[in-house]
């Protein structure tokens, strides 16, 4: 069954329909949350919020739109909820480290180059954590989650253009602020 069909369901009452969403978004939204705040916890935490949300507000989705721009618009909601609730955190936690560096090591890289990579993707997370919010939410939307522009300016609530512009530019700077990285580490 599609998502809209069984949102349409939780919107008309069939709240045990808002399981199968659960099941089906709730990693994504995890992992939207993980990237922005490199905090299991409290990614945790806020997925749980933007479920809640969905639906304490199910009377407000329209049938005909699309679901999972709706959700994320939801969580984007979360998440600057949370950030006006607490100073926000651009440190990585360990463990998002560890994750991303066990990931990349595989059997078939080399030992050096493994360390290699482990260190160029700590570089960019570092970046990446160091970017004003809206910037690392576009670029996670875009590069992380994979979602098409349509989807993202659906989402933010702007046009498709805007997205492009907001990617470019987020991209720009993000390749600079990690190169100024590689330049620190390699003094």
């Amino acid at each position: 069954m599609q998502d809209e069909q069984l949102m349409r369901e939780v919107r008309e009452g069939a709240i045990e329909k808002l399981e199968i969403l659960f099941e089906r978004h709730q990693p994504a939204v995890l992992r939207y949350f993980l990237y922005l705040t490199s905090n299991r916890a409290l990614s945790d935490d806020l997925a749980q919020e933007v479920f809640f949300r969905v639906l304490k507000y199910r009377r407000s989705y329209q049938p005909a739109a699309a679901f999972r721009p709706w959700l994320f618009q939801i969580a984007r909601n979360v998440h600057v909820d949370d950030l006006n609730r607490r100073k926000p955190e651009v440190e990585l936690s360990e463990e998002a480290l560890s994750q991303e560096t066990t990931r990349i090591s595989s059997a078939a890289i080399a030992a050096d180059r493994a360390v290699q990579k482990a260190e160029e993707v700590q570089l960019l997370r570092r970046a990446l954590a160091a970017l004003p919010g809206d910037k690392r939410e576009v670029l996670v939307m875009s590069r992380l989650l994979e979602w098409k522009y349509e989807e993202i300016a659906s989402a933010l609530q702007c046009e498709v253009g805007t997205v492009k512009v907001r990617v470019y530019r987020a991209l720009r700077e993000l390749s600079e602020r990690f190169f100024s990285l590689s330049k620190e580490k390699a003094s």
